[in-house]
């Protein structure tokens, strides 16, 4: 039902984003010719994704007896921890603020909300792609969590199917996508502000702390952290600034030549 209140959100917001919005149109230009198809097959791919792993069996008492922290390697070998119930509990705290937050700020910033219905069909497209990415690495990649190498944590906990959606962290994905949204957005309807560094720096703390929570409550490893957080700053930045065709024009270039030799050189330049 939220996935289906979502793709109704997104088709309002796109038919809410009326011509003549002077500033809108200079920021965003939206194609439904192109965008709803994105933002319907999405859905469907993610929906898919999330049907084929609730069909997944738990794992089996041989398995976890057999796991090793020795045979994992040394990057996420530091990050098992038992599962933490308390700290669980924790990480979801940033995950309810971060994702209704553009909404709000959408409502409040006076430049923002002249274009509220097409900034929240972006955030809605960009939190699918996110959520794209996520169920299909977990879909197609069933990593076990750290917590299930850890005797301490609860049997149920290590057996249930739950535990084999380790990469990536969906929770630090989906707030990265949210903070850094928010970030880049209200960086392009403020140009000439001095303090588009607090939205970024705030971004990342808010993803940081989500994805220490995530390790410590023995969720995901370190690695599956670094992705997550990789697809959500992406995700969130990259989102709106491809609908921008000037600036992307303006910041994206090619060269017919690889860094040290024949090849392709696509660079993007942030400001």
């Amino acid at each position: 039902m939220r996935r289906l209140t979502l793709v109704f959100a997104l088709f309002a917001g796109l038919a809410g984003s009326a011509p003549g919005q002077r500033r809108g149109d200079t920021l965003f230009r939206l194609k439904p010719s192109v965008d709803i198809p994105l933002a319907v097959g999405g859905a469907a791919l993610d929906l898919y994704n999330f049907s084929r792993i609730s069909q997944r069996n738990p794992t089996s008492l041989e398995k976890l007896n057999s796991l090793r922290i020795s045979d994992l390697d040394g990057f996420d070998r530091w990050g098992v921890h038992p599962y933490s119930h308390s700290i669980d509990k924790l990480s979801y705290v940033p995950f309810y603020v971060a994702i209704p937050l553009p909404l709000i700020v959408f409502g409040v910033d006076n430049r923002m909300r002249q274009d509220f219905g097409k900034l929240t069909y972006l955030y809605g497209e960009a939190m699918i792609l996110t959520g794209v990415l996520y169920s299909s690495a977990v879909h197609w990649v069933p990593r076990l969590r750290p917590l299930t190498y850890e005797a301490a944590s609860p049997l149920d906990r290590r057996q249930n199917s739950n535990s084999r959606n380790s990469f990536f962290a969906g929770h630090v994905a989906l707030v990265g996508t949210s903070a850094f949204f928010i970030a880049s957005a209200w960086a392009a309807y403020h140009p000439e502000s001095n303090i588009k560094w607090v939205w970024y720096t705030g971004a990342g703390v808010i993803t940081g702390l989500t994805g220490y929570w995530r390790s410590r409550a023995g969720e995901h490893f370190p690695s599956d952290i670094a992705v997550g957080a990789i697809v959500g700053v992406a995700s969130g930045i990259l989102t709106p600034r491809f609908h921008m065709p000037r600036k992307l024009a303006k910041h994206l270039s090619f060269a017919p030549v690889g860094p040290t030799g024949p090849g392709l050189t696509l660079a993007y330049k942030f400001s």
